[in-house]
């Protein structure tokens, strides 16, 4: 265990503010956290008895975590409730493939509704999909398919969905080791979509006819507007160079033709990207206007630098962490200690960061 946990003590209860990963409007403060450090962290570990999390959302007084395996965890007023989700196609959890991202309805409080990505396997091999499900209150079932035949791969399903601030629907997917797809137009591998919350091609997308926002992307796993309604997207590099696209509608952003620094005619150079290191860069937020990335293989959670213009550290706790929220002045991550190639532990955490007074 790293020495920055300082302050651990084991809870299964959390007391939350309303929050969307969406659009940015915590409490934190935005200066202290441009020169907060390890130790300035309250640290309690919420739940340590996760299987793989990917995903963590919020809603209400309570918690919601997708598992890679099918299962949605929700954590409220101290108890821990797993639901397998009801589908239509089976989940698929070989690697990196399974049950992936999660977006909640803004009343899903009321209406129980809610979006998730996930692998099942066609006629093609493995393959992804958004569909539409609903809680009751005692079980998770699938409602609609809003997108079926997303290319999968055992490592490279990109996974990410959320509402963006314009009230549609966006969603990262992996370039399945194709070198083809991210380039293609016609083909869905590789890219940033946008669509209506049932599926359907917003009017005003950037290609008539195609869902497609964004192309020449690898791996994004990572989805974040700051206060302006910017959208930013992580995503995994090939041999380090991992990137921070400050993503516009239409561009390409160069895979595999181009990636980091380099610069090509028609395709966009990173906004940010590692060099020679590796972030393994996952769940992306917004704290104010400040971006946080929950990092797998730099472990830890990083923040943009205004000042140096790179990504700093600032929390560790040893673990690979997969992604983040914030919930008034409180910061939560989720960890995937074991890799996707099946190494490493399986129990997982919900860790709760709080700034010391």
């Amino acid at each position: 265990m790293k020495a920055l946990l300082i302050a651990l003590s084991i809870s299964v209860c959390a007391t939350l503010a309303p929050v969307s990963e969406s659009v940015a409007e915590d409490k934190t403060d935005e200066d202290r956290l441009q020169s907060v450090s390890g130790d300035d962290w309250k640290v309690e570990i919420i739940s340590d008895s996760l299987n793989y999390p990917w995903d963590i959302e919020a809603a209400g007084d309570q918690l919601i975590l997708t598992e890679a395996a099918g299962n949605i965890v929700m954590l409220h007023q101290g108890e821990l409730q797993r639901y397998v989700v009801k589908t239509s196609d089976p989940v698929v959890n070989e690697g990196g493939s399974g049950l992936l991202g999660m977006a909640l309805a803004k009343d899903f409080t009321k209406s129980g509704v809610a979006w998730l990505y996930h692998t099942y396997r066609s006629d093609s091999g493995l393959t992804n999909k958004v569909i539409k499900v609903h809680f009751d209150g005692r079980q998770w079932q699938e409602t609609g398919v809003l997108l079926a035949g997303i290319p999968g791969h055992r490592l490279y399903n990109g996974g990410r969905i959320a509402i963006g601030p314009d009230g549609f629907l966006y969603v990262t997917t992996g370039w399945t080791e194709d070198e083809q797809r991210p380039q293609d137009i016609q083909n869905l591998a590789g890219k940033v979509l946008r669509m209506t919350l049932d599926g359907k091609q917003p009017q005003d997308n950037p290609i008539p006819g195609s869902l497609v926002y964004s192309l020449g992307h690898r791996n994004p796993q990572g989805l974040a507007w700051n206060q302006r309604g910017e959208l930013f997207i992580t995503e995994h590099g090939q041999n380090a160079h991992d990137e921070i696209n400050l993503v516009t509608p239409r561009s390409n952003y160069g895979w595999p033709e181009i990636q980091g620094d380099e610069e090509r005619a028609g395709m966009k150079t990173a906004w940010l990207n590692s060099g020679s290191q590796t972030w393994a860069p996952s769940g992306a937020t917004f704290a104010g206007d400040n971006l946080l990335v929950a990092a797998l293989g730099a472990k830890g959670l990083y923040m943009f630098d205004k000042t140096k213009k790179n990504l700093r550290q600032i929390f560790s706790s040893g673990d690979r962490l997969r992604d983040v929220i914030t919930a008034g002045n409180d910061i939560y991550v989720i960890t995937t200690n074991r890799s996707p190639r099946a190494e490493g532990p399986s129990a997982d955490r919900l860790i709760k960061l709080t700034l010391k007074q």
